[in-house]
């Protein structure tokens, strides 16, 4: 009798067919395997609050964003004028022109919801999805380096970073499930 529903008699005798099979199973559960799983949940709770944060910024009004900036900062830069925080929440909201917000919109939703339907599609182990998502991240870090080297923001070089590593984990459970 098996111990594992694996057939063969692989969980009791080793020399039995289906020993690979085990060997297999086990080393997909290995730590780089719990590292991919916990990059997809890591990369879908951010696509969709980036896909909401693009819902929102396209349906609040531009007056309403500056309104609760002012709203937020007010009271402490009454309190403290030269607060920094405060300070440069008001310098972004008076640069932030109606136009950059659609761009936002557009950007976030589009970004989150692309990303959602590749982790979505790598968590069902949907074979073409491997590919499609380390080409889909690999043109986010090409982006995303781009971005830095524009801004010069340390952000966009630890997106880069994390993104490569869920490319290569990406990969190598690609290539897990091709063996």
């Amino acid at each position: 009798m098996d111990l594992l529903p694996l057939g063969h008699g692989a969980a009791i005798c080793p020399a039995l067919p289906g020993r690979g099979l085990i060997q297999h199973l086990a080393a997909r559960r290995g730590p780089l395997h719990n590292l991919f799983e916990a990059s997809l949940a890591l990369k879908g709770v951010f696509a969709a609050l980036e896909s909401l944060a693009g819902a929102a910024l396209l349906f609040i009004t531009h007056g309403a964003i500056l309104g609760a900036v002012d709203w937020l900062t007010r009271n402490e830069l009454i309190e403290d004028p030269s607060d920094p925080l405060a300070a440069h929440a008001v310098r972004l909201a008076d640069r932030f022109s109606a136009d950059s917000q659609h761009f936002y919109a557009i950007y976030l939703l589009t970004h989150g919801l692309v990303k959602l339907v590749v982790v979505l599609m790598l968590q069902r182990r949907i074979t073409m999805a491997y590919p499609l998502a380390m080409a889909v991240f690999a043109g986010f870090v090409a982006y995303q380096l781009h971005r830095w080297s524009v801004t010069g923001s340390p952000m966009m070089l630890a997106l880069s970073a994390f993104d490569a590593l869920v490319i290569f984990l990406t990969w190598r459970e690609w290539r897990a499930g091709k063996a």
